[in-house]
């Protein structure tokens, strides 16, 4: 018997958020990550899903769980935010179950190999994880040694091994859809479609940009760590086809969901497989959003999205500065977001745009307050202000280990949503703090972004959801 586990938080903060992996939970996502694997094990095995974040149980509940569970294995989907929390439940594992199975997998054991590594029945997944685990979960049941199991790293008489890294996966299709009935009870929404039920759906993995910080989720941050160790390169984009894409529309139609994002790095690339994609979100009539970038739209993309209910479109913008942008590589100009913006905005479709303070030595109050002012004159529906962390295999956390911009020296998982640990010279991480805080301040609470966004809930629970992920997004409470 397998079970998977998100334990609740056992760090006395928030707990962190699995999906996107950088944040402490502001409103909960579904992990169709972690249930890809779930499918993928349920094909031979007996598979369970506990998730006591979803559940609202607290340490002791999971406690209690445990000392009556009798599975032979458990599984952990770990983000570096994450890691305190899944040590301390590895710990709590030991204790009830001494010789029962733990693999890891996710951004933080890809790259935090060795930390979670407390005994030899712990295995570390790197990278994509659902071939590894498959094999591996094959070979313990059967008594198999999974030590020859690519992709994996495992204590062995006392010392950490590390097997050659698995081929990424050339067939997205192969893969089973996510197992969404694990988690069908609980009530997900997203306060930009405000309709549900609602999902999450994954076209396609990783991005062919070069920008220097960017960890756009979990999965995409564990494939790239573990690929550019032996390439020194970003990994390939994956691509599943539009016609498995349908077939997983046509699916959560048919089980009544109304409401979709598609969490892809980069949703828009060809105008025909977008197009093909649309009709048959228009067929079903959901309410849906995704993330692009803004040279991807031009006025046929903007007029597909119009006319098939695209509910906003999530722009990674960064900064309006031209200078800053080309030293991130971000491959756009002020210009080209402009006309972006100006496409979406002609065809009424909602725009949110995505600023990350910080991502450049060349950032100051100024720069910060001119991206704020351009960006309320806008008139976007909602802005997301971050500040950028230098995440462990970017070229960003190289460049600011080597000039001495991290605070201690090194990283260490921080919430982007509301703390810094940068220091540059000319601004520091207390800076940027302020500037986050007053930032959103500013943006979100203005009386016309309460009025205009007041009337477009669907109900007053919706209301409710969106007011508590606003007040931890400012507050952090």
């Amino acid at each position: 018997m397998m079970t998977f586990i998100v334990p609740p938080s056992l760090d006395g903060e928030l707990p962190a958020e699995r999906t996107a992996g950088c944040t402490r939970l502001v409103y909960p996502m579904p992990n169709i990550y972690e249930l890809t694997v779930a499918a993928i094990l349920e094909q031979e095995h007996e598979v369970y899903y506990q998730d006591f974040v979803l559940a609202k149980k607290n340490g002791k509940q999971f406690e209690q769980f445990l000392a009556q569970d009798k599975s032979d294995c458990y599984l952990l989907w770990c983000v570096n935010l994450s890691l305190e929390t899944d040590l301390k439940t590895i710990r709590h594992i030991r204790k009830y179950r001494p010789d029962a199975w733990i693999i890891t997998m996710g951004p933080g054991v890809t790259y935090y190999t060795e930390k979670l590594l407390v005994d030899s029945r712990v295995v570390a997944v790197r990278g994509e994880p659902e071939l590894t685990v498959r094999e591996l979960a094959g070979n313990i049941p059967e008594g198999k040694d999974p030590s020859t199991v690519k992709g994996i790293s495992f204590l062995k008489d006392g010392t950490i091994r590390h097997n050659p890294a698995r081929e990424l996966i050339r067939d997205l299709d192969s893969l089973p859809f996510p197992a969404r009935y694990f988690i069908e009870k609980y009530p997900f929404t997203n306060p930009k479609l405000k309709i549900h039920p609602y999902t999450t759906v994954l076209t396609s993995r990783n991005c062919p940009y070069r920008c220097i910080y960017c960890v756009p989720s979990s999965l995409t941050f564990a494939r790239e760590i573990e690929f550019r160790k032996d390439n020194n390169r970003k990994p390939p984009v994956s691509y599943r086809s539009v016609e498995n894409v349908i077939e997983e529309l046509d699916l959560l139609a048919a089980k009544g969901y109304r409401a979709i994002t598609f969490i892809d790095d980069n949703f828009i690339t060809t105008t025909g497989r977008l197009r093909s994609i649309c009709e048959c979100v228009k067929k079903h009539r959901f309410s849906w959003g995704c993330q692009a970038r803004a040279d991807a739209i031009t006025e046929e993309v903007a007029r597909i999205l119009h006319e098939s209910n695209c509910a906003f479109v999530d722009l990674g913008v960064e900064s309006f500065n031209g200078d800053i942008l080309k030293y991130i590589k971000k491959g756009l100009t002020p210009e080209q977001i402009y006309e972006g913006i100006g496409w979406l905005k002609k065809y009424h479709v909602p725009v949110k745009l995505n600023i990350l303070i910080g991502t450049s030595p060349l950032e100051t109050k100024e720069t910060v307050g001119d991206t704020l002012r351009k960006a309320k004159s806008l008139g976007v529906s909602q802005v997301m202000f971050n500040i950028v962390a230098p995440f462990p295999g970017t070229e960003f956390y190289e460049l600011a280990r080597e000039n001495g911009w991290i605070l201690g020296g090194d990283y260490k998982p921080t919430d982007v949503q509301h703390y810094s640990i940068l220091n540059y010279p000319g601004l520091s991480n207390g800076e940027m703090e302020k500037m986050l805080f007053r930032n959103n301040l500013s943006f979100f609470l203005r009386p016309s972004f309460i009025l205009e966004n007041i009337g477009r809930f669907g109900s007053f629970t919706d209301f409710k959801i969106a007011l508590k992920a606003l007040r931890r997004k400012l507050f952090h409470a």
